[in-house]
């Protein structure tokens, strides 16, 4: 079985969550520790992804390395990378970033829905790029072993982040605007220099900023992951799904309007789709990315090229940004 791994998923796991993701051959995925939580909201998520990987000990574990993932695959586990979505837990406070790596933390994105002290977001009407301080924590979170990640991030912001990172970046979980127009995608001239600089992004199949055409039979999606990589070539494209594990109501008003804001706001839906978003029609269980690899095939990848976007570009780009990588 080809493996896979998984540039982003969110969600409350659980030992099921594992148990299917590993008869379906995922080896690793970022796992959302949180969107708007502070430090000690942040030490806390972190207190209990610990106290999940030690009940579960025989399915999954937390890795901090790209051999971390191999070696999970060769136990018959999950290897979680233990990510956030925000950057809230730094509290503005650059030492917190070397605190947080050496918990564990591996991926970090710059801004969540709302522009913030480090950069612009996606959502915003004018993106005001790079911040000062958003430099610095790029910086050190090149220094400490912390993958980039601007997934919500405006356009411009990200150009500039590719810019300013000493390392390369990642978008763990987007599309190609040109080929689905949504403001969470990103455009063309993002994902060139995003290639150029030795980043990945990681495909969604997240209906909102994938449409429905591509949230239909497998082969329309695996059409899109071709097109993205027409546009960024096959060394920079991978597998971002940002499925959600046992989500209610509660925690989705939580993703989208967090403290806020006292008005409804819905995130990447809409007022004509303001619930959850239908999962792709080839997607209905955590257990049909089995089919991903023969997807990819049956659109006209080599094996080759097949292993790329499955894990190789991940853990390429693993050994480039994180920190005491043994491989």
């Amino acid at each position: 079985m080809t493996p896979i791994i998984d540039g982003l998923q969110c969600g409350h796991f659980d030992r099921d969550s594992f148990i299917a993701l590993r008869s379906a051959g995922v080896t690793g995925v970022t796992v959302t520790c949180g969107f708007w939580e502070g430090t000690v909201e942040s030490l806390d998520s972190l207190g209990r992804w610990r106290d999940l990987i030690s009940e579960n000990v025989d399915v999954a574990a937390i890795a901090l390395t790209p051999d971390d993932i191999i070696r999970a695959q060769t136990d018959g586990k999950i290897a979680a990378i233990l990510g956030f979505q925000n950057a809230n837990l730094f509290e503005g406070r650059i030492r917190l970033v070397e605190v947080f790596a050496e918990l564990g933390v591996r991926v970090v994105q710059l801004t969540y829905n709302n522009q913030n002290e480090l950069a612009g977001s996606c959502y915003e009407t004018e993106d005001s790029g790079l911040a000062r301080f958003g430099r610095e924590v790029i910086l050190e979170m090149n220094r400490t072993g912390m993958l980039v990640d601007c997934s919500h991030v405006g356009n411009r912001s990200t150009l500039m982040a590719i810019e300013a990172s000493e390392k390369p970046i990642a978008v763990t979980h987007a599309n190609a605007d040109s080929l689905f127009a949504h403001k969470r995608n990103k455009s063309d001239d993002v994902l060139r220099a995003l290639a150029q600089s030795g980043g990945v992004i990681g495909c969604a199949a997240y209906r909102n900023i994938t449409g429905d055409y591509y949230s239909g039979p497998l082969e329309n999606w695996c059409e899109m992951v071709a097109r993205t990589v027409d546009i960024a070539g096959i060394d920079s494209v991978a597998i971002g799904t940002d499925r959600s594990h046992n989500f209610t109501a509660p925690d989705y008003a939580w993703m989208r309007m967090g403290r806020w804001t006292r008005s409804g706001d819905y995130g990447s839906a809409s007022a004509a789709r303001p619930g959850k978003a239908a999962p792709p029609d080839w997607f209905q269980s955590l257990q049909d990315m089995d089919k991903i690899p023969g997807g990819l095939r049956n659109v006209g990848f080599s094996e080759e090229e097949v292993a790329k976007i499955t894990h190789e570009n991940w853990l390429r780009l693993y050994r480039a940004t994180f920190r005491n990588s043994d491989s």
